[in-house]
């Protein structure tokens, strides 16, 4: 079924949308466009938790931009997927690379954004967005320790608080989806849980290609399948019973982004009780949200892009440990 223009306009389809409504709003500044974007009731998921309600994410998206008012956000992909004919699911990537003064001197910070953003008639109703705050924590020479403990974690409400949809190809969190590309979605997925899951790293050549791309957080690239499985193993070691449930899946084929991507939005949910790389153990659980952005050619996988809030992770560890008291942070 074709999508309504009902669902884009007055843009020439879902990517183009997202492009423009994204600068007009973050470039232009065009903050009470929100009010023409966002229902009244809309609902965001972050790293630190939800915000129920328009307004905060006004107030959120506004104390964002005032603190980086040079901040240009360049669409690296956007993959947009029909929700029924007059909505979409789109997952957009973005990068910036925008000039800061640290320690006297102009620096280059660098850091990727994913919003996975439900559209219906044109309007936002739900979004799940993962920033990058590692890289921007170290590429202004912060402790990202001291950072994490000035921050709150408010905990998830409404869809993230339901269990993984049982079949993630049928439906998501985001509702019915089309059964495109099903092939590519089964390989993903087998790949996330026997690689992920099952931790059976020596599969990732089954998978992947040798020449595989990883663009992880904390502005990091990681190139070839040993590679891939040291970034893994660092990354569940801390959680050493960790599972990693899928949320939703959307696909989308471009020659703009190099043909067939397929995102993937996922939690991590585990203990803090192996080795201790955020500080003292704590033995209690922590929930991860993340959105992975798999490049599929030829049936195999050539790339991945994985954001995830590690900063708010850290937060979740801290509240546990009580290692301060926190201010009133911004999730959006």
């Amino acid at each position: 079924m074709p999508l309504d223009p009902v669902a884009y306009r007055p843009y020439e389809d879902p990517d183009d949308f997202i492009r423009e409504v994204t600068d007009r709003i973050w470039v232009q500044r065009d903050v009470s466009y929100i009010v023409d974007n966002y229902e009244p009731d809309s609902i965001v998921h972050g790293g630190l938790g939800t915000v129920v309600g328009r307004e905060g994410v006004i107030e959120g998206s506004l104390m964002r931009i005032a603190t980086t008012p040079q901040h240009v956000g360049q669409a690296e992909d956007v993959v947009w997927e029909a929700r029924g004919d007059d909505a979409f699911l789109s997952s957009h990537l973005v990068f910036t690379s925008d000039e800061h003064v640290v320690g006297g001197r102009p620096t280059r910070i660098r850091k990727r954004t994913i919003a996975n953003c439900l559209y219906r008639r044109g309007r936002m109703v739900e979004e799940w967005v993962v920033r990058d705050e590692l890289a921007d924590c170290l590429q202004h020479g912060l402790d990202p320790d001291e950072v994490a403990r000035a921050q709150r974690f408010r905990g998830y409400e409404g869809s993230m608080t339901k269990p993984a949809p049982v079949d993630v190809l049928t439906a998501g969190d985001s509702g019915p989806r089309p059964d495109d590309f099903r092939p590519e979605c089964e390989m993903v997925l087998e790949f996330i849980e026997e690689v992920w899951n099952q931790r059976r790293l020596n599969k990732v050549p089954q998978y992947m290609e040798r020449d595989l791309f990883l663009h992880t957080v904390g502005d990091t690239t990681i190139v070839r399948p040993d590679g891939y499985q040291r970034d893994l193993l660092s990354l569940v070691a801390p959680f050493p019973d960790a599972r990693f449930a899928v949320r939703d899946v959307q696909t989308n084929h471009a020659e703009r982004y190099a043909g067939l991507r397929v995102a993937v939005m996922w939690t991590m949910q585990g203990s803090y009780h192996g080795i201790p790389a955020f500080g003292q153990l704590t033995n209690a659980p922590v929930e991860l949200l993340g959105v992975s952005q798999f490049l599929v050619q030829r049936g195999r996988i050539v790339r991945e892009v994985r954001v995830f809030d590690e900063i708010a992770l850290r937060a979740q560890i801290n509240a546990t440990r009580g290692d301060l008291a926190f201010t009133d942070t911004n999730i959006y």
